[in-house]
């Protein structure tokens, strides 16, 4: 007889967020197969049971040998039950190669659902949720990152990122030089948890309050609006100006959590621009003198000359063509070096 692998959602943050089912199925599973197999005994004591069967460990590094093992095991007749340190198996966490073994292998595959992060951000996030994408971690990679941005200016559709707190900086940056720093985002740290936060606003706002020197800790996940209906021109400020005028926001603007105000936070679409949420209009082709002043702008807040070009060609929709025109057009004719015939 077929066994069955059950993929068991584990808390994001509070044990109390686990369901009945789970904490039956953790002492009923011949097999409990854990990406920390010492944190699933601690969810086991909080959840006030013991586990009956055998844990082994399944993380990143040894997946695809326990897929191979835990499979001969169910064929044998065996329940496993798969979970990870957070949230669902399989998404950003180990488990997908299990579940393809088993269920390529005819073996019943059911779930255990529980909390997520990504559903969680989404529902606290009072961005548009009937439609959205999960986009996970991005790329670690500067170059890559830019690019798979460069690929998402364009969509529609409310977006959710992961990210760690190491890489959030740069993560934010790249989104304000890609999307732009007035598109709506809200960051979440640590949701169920004691220190749990959920920062409201726009992306240049998020980048402001990553970039004023707090040590930045804990699970975040950040949802951004999608790009607004219609053809729309850029509202553009330089990177640099957008982190300076967010903090400064931050700093002052009452009732926001991380800047101390008196109430739990929460900046609604109320305290965004109109310009913010609606397209402004169809727009007349930028100038010249437009597309080489973001350029510079770019350049000024410390990004490379190839990475201001691109980030311009994202926001205005333009090609490199059109750049590198606007660029010549602008140049200085004093500053291009002179033909000299002879000795001065």
């Amino acid at each position: 007889m077929t066994g069955v692998l059950i993929v068991c959602g584990a808390p994001i943050g509070e044990p109390l967020d686990a369901s009945p089912r789970l904490a039956e199925v953790l002492t009923t599973a011949d097999v409990v197969a854990a990406e920390d197999t010492r944190r699933v005994r601690r969810l086991a004591h909080a959840l006030g049971v013991t586990i009956g069967g055998r844990v082994t460990s399944c993380y990143d590094a040894v997946e695809g040998a326990r897929a191979t093992a835990l499979t001969e095991q169910m064929l044998a007749g065996q329940t496993v039950a798969l979970i990870t340190d957070a949230g669902m198996p399989a998404v950003s966490d180990p488990g997908f190669r299990v579940v393809a073994a088993a269920a390529a292998a005819g073996i019943p595959v059911t779930v255990v659902p529980g909390p997520s992060a990504v559903t969680a951000a989404l529902a606290v996030s009072g961005l548009p949720s009937d439609r959205f994408t999960f986009e996970g971690f991005l790329p670690r990679r500067g170059g890559e990152r830019r690019s798979r941005l460069r690929e998402l200016a364009a969509e529609r559709r409310t977006m959710v990122f992961l990210e760690a707190p190491h890489r959030l900086i740069a993560s934010l940056a790249d989104l304000v030089a890609a999307f732009g720093a007035d598109r709506p985002a809200v960051l979440c740290r640590e949701l169920t948890k004691t220190w749990e936060e959920v920062g409201r606003g726009d992306l240049g706002r998020r980048a402001g309050w990553a970039g004023d020197g707090r040590e930045i800790r804990g699970e975040l996940t950040l949802v951004v609006g999608g790009a607004p209906a219609g053809p729309r021109r850029p509202t553009w400020r330089p990177l640099g100006t957008a982190l300076e005028t967010s903090a400064a926001a931050d700093a002052t603007r009452p009732g926001d959590p991380e800047s101390g105000g008196p109430a739990a936070g929460n900046l609604t679409y109320d305290d965004l621009a109109d310009d913010d949420l609606a397209p402004a209009g169809p727009p007349g082709p930028p100038t010249q003198a437009e597309l080489a002043a973001a350029v510079a702008g770019h350049e000024a807040a410390g990004l490379s000359r190839a990475d201001a070009r691109r980030a311009v060609m994202a926001e205005y929709g333009v090609t490199r063509a059109d750049v590198y025109a606007a660029l010549v057009s602008t140049r200085d004719p004093s500053a291009q070096k002179k033909p000299t015939h002879g000795a001065p």
